[in-house]
């Protein structure tokens, strides 16, 4: 098996030596195990685990969350350079069956330049309610946000190419919100995923989870608002321009009034956007070749479509009404292109 495993742990029980038992019964070699600042009565495991083979245990003076000890486990991978493809995350609570580990481990070693999900099937009658709504709740917000089609966006057994381990170590996010960003970081940085069907195991009703559902949904969303918040900040500019531009052109005849007011609209809010774009939520695109025509591009075209919109959507209604006009259709715009920025026009070529 050419693939390290990282086990994040935080005040683990004997299921983690279990655990690392199983996988190296499933022919692992290199076993990276974090202990995210456990406490003094939880030590007794991490003790157990430093004597098997192949075994390396890091440690955290204190808490510092998952995501912090992921970071940790893909630094020490780096820094360690053996002919491993890349590495698998797991839980070592037991819910990740190292049988199910092995397949991830192996789907990334027939696929090596990609991100494995390992994805359970929340439609069972097993799985707790907490559970299947925050899945739910976070798939739909994948799909709204980033365009994401992901069938388990809580996973944490996954696979990641060496590549991968590089270009995600620096994503922000020092607890549960890392794991979500690394995410939506892989359409922009050019890295495919594929998803791996795994067994669903809950214990003790998910007991052991260390994700509180209300404090990390809302650092998840809060973290998912800002990747839009821009093109929010733009949308409101290009609304306020319109407005203004089409009061002063009162007088002109609807075609050329809408025309000229989403134009002029368009071409200053395009600045704005583009401007904070390239420099805040596509920063890590600094320096994109093409991205400036790419981004004109797009807003000739969505420029178009959004008079065309406006004008026959406000003519339908008598002549009136095309501030309300101009929200609705903007507003399905902003959806799409905010995807095409993501995919397109700021996508950093892969290496």
């Amino acid at each position: 098996m050419r693939v390290t495993v990282i086990l994040p742990s935080l005040n683990p029980d004997q299921r983690l030596v279990q655990t690392v038992q199983g996988l190296l019964g499933e022919g692992f070699e290199r076993i990276v195990v974090v202990d995210d600042g456990s406490d003094q009565a939880h030590q007794e495991p991490f003790a157990q685990i430093a004597g098997l083979p192949g075994c390396v245990l890091l440690r955290h003076g204190k808490n510092l969350g998952k995501g912090r000890a992921l970071k940790t486990g893909f630094n020490y991978f780096l820094c360690h350079p053996e002919q491993d493809v890349g590495v698998v995350t797991a839980d070592g609570d037991g819910q990740h069956h190292p049988a199910d580990v092995a397949r991830c481990a192996r789907e990334l070693e027939a696929f090596p330049d990609s991100v494995v999900l390992g994805c359970r099937d929340f439609s069972g009658p097993d799985v707790p309610a907490r559970s299947r709504a925050g899945n739910r709740t976070a798939c739909a917000m994948f799909r709204l946000a980033a365009g994401l089609k992901i069938s388990d966006t809580q996973t944490g057994l996954r696979a990641f190419s060496r590549r991968a381990v590089w270009e995600l170590l620096d994503v922000e996010g020092e607890r549960f919100e890392y794991e979500t960003l690394m995410l939506l970081e892989l359409p922009g940085r050019g890295i495919p995923f594929r998803e791996v069907p795994i067994r669903t195991i809950y214990l003790d009703e998910n007991s052991s989870s260390h994700f509180r559902p209300v404090a990390d949904s809302l650092r998840i969303l809060r973290l998912l608002l800002r990747f839009v918040a821009a093109s929010l900040a733009s949308f409101g500019v290009d609304i306020a321009a319109f407005w203004l531009l089409n009061l002063v052109l009162g007088d002109m005849e609807l075609s050329r009034r809408v025309l000229l007011a989403t134009v002029g609209a368009r071409l200053l809010s395009s600045l704005f956007n583009y401007a904070v774009n390239h420099k805040v939520v596509f920063a890590r695109k600094k320096g994109v070749k093409g991205s400036l025509w790419r981004y004109y591009l797009l807003c000739v075209v969505q420029t178009a479509l959004s008079y065309g919109g406006v004008y026959l959507l406000s003519l339908a209604l008598g002549g009136r009404g095309e501030v309300l006009c101009k929200i609705a259709v903007d507003l399905a715009l902003f959806f799409l292109s905010f995807q095409i920025q993501r995919e397109w026009v700021f996508r950093e070529e892969k290496p």
